[in-house]
């Protein structure tokens, strides 16, 4: 699914649970039937229409990874979060250790009563990769704000290449950001948003070019999860003519009932846009391949038209085994509970994402 691999700075071995003042949580699970990998195979799946009908798995292939990628950044945070746990974080210290991956040497600082973007954080971790410290990024591999209370709020800001050399030697520019909080003041139990700037991807047409940006929401309300947010494609190609656009979605899902519910739309990149009607129904899968299509086949019979572009019926309805199994036409009452979410979500301004750069302090 990727194009490259990802590794903290620490392995993830198995540490004795111990009283350290390190966050416990840093992030949302989200539902398989909305990013896991292997429900979204670029095959065919069963029961489909016709032969000449685009599959419902391949037009959502790149929701699935998407989402999959914001979820392993902020798994990629906690991985680091308990890797480090060995070294018994329970109080302001500095110290010098060894990158398992990398063999080099790494520096860790906690601070406390700092300040980040205006607001006081009881802790501040920072990890630099030592022989990196002269360089523009100060060889920065982590940075962690948080507050010690019952409920946990951080910030998290993460380099793989600076953690890992070894393995993430191909992915110099990515840094990740997980913005996490237990104090929800949307009505979540726990919500998370991720942004992540320089992540290269393989494009639609299996042509190398860079997905430079991304932007995330995560928000879980006993077993469900809402999800939406953004990638900008600077470079790729979805038509003829057609060199630029955002992938952005909407979607709720459950994972006790292996069912999800999306809404994608391919708005262009530079469009500087709020509004969820113009993003998402405007912008509607169905209506930019109908409009694409049929600038170049202006004469195209518009029944085969119809039957090729069935499964682009908004929403998409998935489970977590086969994936995509229907468009546009409710599978029952389950699925319109989670429909139903998808009206209180919109998508990030396409214009902003593009010009996203997640920094260190």
């Amino acid at each position: 699914m990727f194009s490259f691999a990802l590794s903290s700075c620490e392995n993830n071995e198995t540490v004795q649970p111990q009283q350290d003042l390190l966050p416990q949580n840093f992030s949302v699970d989200i539902p398989a039937s909305l990013s896991n990998k292997n429900s979204v195979s670029s095959g065919r799946i069963s029961g489909r229409i016709k032969e000449d009908t685009l599959q419902g798995n391949d037009i959502y292939l790149h929701l699935n990874t998407f989402i999959a990628v914001g979820e392993g950044a902020a798994k990629i945070v906690e991985e680091f979060i308990d890797g480090i746990r060995k070294y018994k974080i329970d109080r302001i210290q500095s110290l010098t250790y060894t990158g398992d991956d990398d063999n080099r040497a790494k520096n860790l600082v906690v601070l406390s009563d700092v300040t980040y973007e205006d607001k006081m954080w009881d802790y501040q971790l920072t990890v630099t990769d030592a022989e990196s410290e002269n360089q523009p990024d100060g060889g920065k591999a982590l940075q962690i704000f948080w507050n010690k209370n019952r409920v946990v709020s951080g910030i998290a800001i993460i380099k793989p290449y600076n953690c890992d050399r070894t393995h993430n030697n191909n992915v110099k520019d990515a840094v990740f950001r997980i913005d996490y909080t237990e104090a929800s003041t949307l009505g979540y139990d726990a919500q998370m948003e991720v942004s992540i700037s320089g992540l290269p991807l393989a494009n639609p047409l299996e042509e190398p070019f860079s997905v430079s940006t991304l932007k995330m929401f995560a928000g879980k309300k006993g077993d469900v999860v809402d999800v939406f947010g953004n990638t900008n494609h600077p470079n790729a190609i979805l038509f003829a003519g057609n060199t630029g656009f955002n992938w952005a979605f909407v979607a709720s899902g459950s994972d006790s009932k292996n069912m999800g519910v999306a809404e994608v739309g391919l708005p262009p990149s530079e469009l500087d846009e709020t509004d969820r009607v113009v993003l998402l129904k405007d912008y509607s899968i169905k209506n930019v391949f109908t409009n694409e299509i049929t600038s170049v086949w202006p004469g195209i019979d518009q029944n085969l038209l119809a039957a090729y572009l069935a499964n682009t019926a908004a929403p998409g309805y998935f489970d977590g085994k086969k994936g995509f199994f229907a468009g546009g036409v409710s599978p029952g009452a389950d699925w319109d509970v989670l429909a139903g979410r998808l009206n209180g979500l919109t998508p990030f301004n396409p214009k902003d994402i593009g010009e996203l750069v997640v920094a260190f302090k």
